[in-house]
């Protein structure tokens, strides 16, 4: 891995969307500009913090099902967000060891920290990618891409709560399909995606405050995050609310809180 960044590329100076979700998860490597964002949010949206726990916990049981029920060993993880432990390739190789996953992201400070996504098991493998969704091509054709991953075997595509940062015209679905059409048959999609559907004027809100931040986003309905998932077959329940799918437990918050469209498909 190359660190092209420095501490002093980070600007401070306006919110940034994975800090903001750091402090989310309660975590501690957001600046004052984050926090202030975030507390704008959640000031509009108090349910924030347990849409983000349950985008984590859908990862985490997303994943765990892939390499489970489903023979999952690769995982290209894009919008990784600043590092959260367990971290998916943790997950992934407490299930199994070998796995090996690709991490991309264009923020400086989650390069920063990107040694922490690289403490692999011995048997399987981690990369980072500096990588923008907006341009796929230049992360397809990244060497640290091949390098870990074989792209001959089935992979699981990690999209999680990072599709809504892509609005309309900058082509969401023409990018995931782009990435999927060059994984083989048997490789997964796993992508999450907030929604207006519970609670249009507070997500109306949250976009306010997003895109005035220089943050464009676009929350989209069920029956449009479900067209991500087109030609491929959904693993049951379907596209679920974050908590709904597949969960551990009895959920406990309502779906308006968690507000997170989740889903799984398999590439035939």
């Amino acid at each position: 891995m190359t660190n092209s960044h420095t501490a002093r590329d980070i600007d401070t100076s306006r919110p940034h969307s994975a800090r903001m979700y750091d402090y989310y998860l309660g975590g501690k490597d957001h600046f004052e500009t984050d926090k202030h964002a975030a507390e704008a949010v959640a000031s509009a949206y108090p349910g924030i913090f347990v849409c983000a726990r349950e985008n984590r916990a859908f990862m985490h049981r997303a994943t765990r099902v892939l390499a489970r029920e489903h023979g999952i060993r690769q995982w290209l993880d894009i919008g990784t967000g600043i590092p959260t432990e367990p971290n998916l390739h943790q997950v992934a190789q407490s299930v199994v060891t070998d796995a090996r996953v690709v991490y991309a992201d264009n923020d400086p400070l989650v390069l920063k920290y990107a040694e922490r996504l690289m403490r692999s098991t011995v048997d399987g493998r981690t990369a980072y990618i500096e990588a923008d969704v907006n341009d796929p091509q230049s992360l397809l054709d990244a060497p640290e891409l091949t390098d870990v991953l074989d792209m001959e075997r089935p992979v699981a595509l990690s999209l999680n709560a990072l599709m809504h940062f892509v609005p309309d015209d900058r082509d969401p679905y023409g990018i995931v399909s782009r990435l999927m059409d060059v994984l083989p048959s048997g490789s997964a999609l796993a992508l999450s995606h907030c929604t207006p559907d519970f609670d249009g004027p507070t997500w109306q809100k949250v976009t306010d405050i997003y895109n005035s931040a220089g943050t464009p986003v676009q929350f989209r309905s069920r029956a449009d995050v479900a067209r991500f998932f087109e030609g491929l077959e959904l693993l049951e329940p379907g596209v679920s609310v974050g908590h709904r799918w597949r969960p551990d437990s009895e959920p406990a918050a309502t779906d308006a809180e968690v507000s997170l469209w989740t889903g799984v498909g398999i590439k035939p």
